[in-house]
């Protein structure tokens, strides 16, 4: 590949790019306050790793928000560009891994925290931080999953790799309105499983549920039990629970002896204040899921069960927005008033 001017040409193809891009940037301003702007920056800005990859798609997740909204447990220096994960094509590589043309997934490790990320139009990236797609997955699929549908995935790999089967009672998805919670239940529905979807409203979002296909749908009266009791009669086989705090400690006290909790979020809090008796009494499993660190094997191993077992249509919960469209979702996934999926795209 050899570069000319603002072209960047493939063998005898040319490609047409400006160095110029947009993006979503975060700007730290006066009072410690943050400002959300659409910028025009400059490509030889982004840091000088070995992929550049011109965005099509980006994924919408909390931390994007954090990001966005200025928590320095996320992002520690501003200006900043979030969004965790992208997809796109190619366009320069110093690795052998990658050449022009290539289709990949980007995100994981420090993606959109404090290296920027896919609310851009391009990013820079180290190899180790993409995947190539393979030939029958297309972007805007790929994306659609983003870190959701593939923390979703995770979580239901690591449940069932625990041993725990349709027959063996309803399993309870919390959050259930947003991104993981919505993949989660219909993946598991696919599998055959009973699923209960918990939010904190059934109101606000019983027509989301309802498209989920959900066998049925509770409020934080069954999923945040006030009563102080350390363990409760069993409701659930097993739990993909994304928002933490006194859910999650109500996910392990209610889950069936030698049931499997996981648990990979922290919307509601990140705080877990529980007793060790749904452990040592009922035995208990309790699976941390972290996404973005995921090794390449455990990656294959999960997209083939994407373009399987794991396989869904979506129904209509799909939102596409513009660059434009960023910061009033971005608004609402703070005030937790976002539902179903929200999905950027580029050009």
């Amino acid at each position: 590949m050899k570069k000319q001017s603002d072209f960047f040409i493939f063998e005898h193809n040319y490609i047409v790019m400006n160095k110029k891009y947009r993006a979503l940037r975060v700007h730290e301003v006066s009072g410690g306050n943050f400002e959300r702007r659409i910028d025009n920056l400059n490509i030889d800005d982004l840091p000088d790793h070995e992929v550049l990859v011109q965005v099509k798609y980006a994924g919408m997740n909390y931390k994007d928000a954090l990001s966005a909204y200025g928590n320095k447990g996320v992002t520690r220096y501003y200006p900043h560009t979030p969004g965790i994960d992208a997809s796109g094509i190619v366009v320069e590589s110093k690795s052998n891994l990658y050449k022009p043309g290539d289709r990949v997934v980007a995100g994981g490790y420090d993606m959109g925290m404090n290296t920027p990320g896919g609310f851009g139009e391009y990013i820079s990236v180290p190899a180790q931080w993409l995947f190539k797609l393979p030939d029958s997955v297309d972007l805007k699929y790929s994306s659609l999953l983003g870190g959701s549908g593939f923390t979703a995935g995770l979580s239901i790999m690591n449940l069932m790799d625990q041993g725990v089967k349709p027959d063996d009672g309803p399993i309870l998805v919390t959050g259930a309105a947003g991104g993981v919670g919505s993949w989660s239940v219909l993946i598991l529905k696919k599998l055959g499983f009973k699923v209960i979807a918990g939010t904190s409203n059934i109101e606000d979002s019983a027509e989301l549920i309802s498209k989920l296909g959900a066998d049925e749908h509770v409020d934080k009266s069954v999923i945040d039990d006030k009563s102080g009791r350390p363990l409760l009669k069993w409701k659930w086989a097993g739990v993909i629970e994304n928002v933490g705090g006194n859910v999650l400690a109500t996910a392990l006290k209610a889950c069936k002896p030698g049931g499997t909790v996981t648990c990979c979020g922290n919307i509601y809090s990140h705080e877990l204040v529980t007793t060790v008796y749904p452990f040592i009494l009922n035995g208990i499993k309790l699976i941390g899921i972290s996404s973005p660190d995921v090794d390449n094997r455990t990656k294959a191993r999960l997209w083939k069960k994407f373009l399987d077992e794991y396989k869904v249509d979506l129904p209509d919960i799909v939102t596409e927005i513009k660059l434009e469209g960023l910061p009033g979702i971005l608004e609402k996934v703070m005030k937790k008033k976002n539902r179903g999926q929200v999905l950027l795209k580029h050009h």
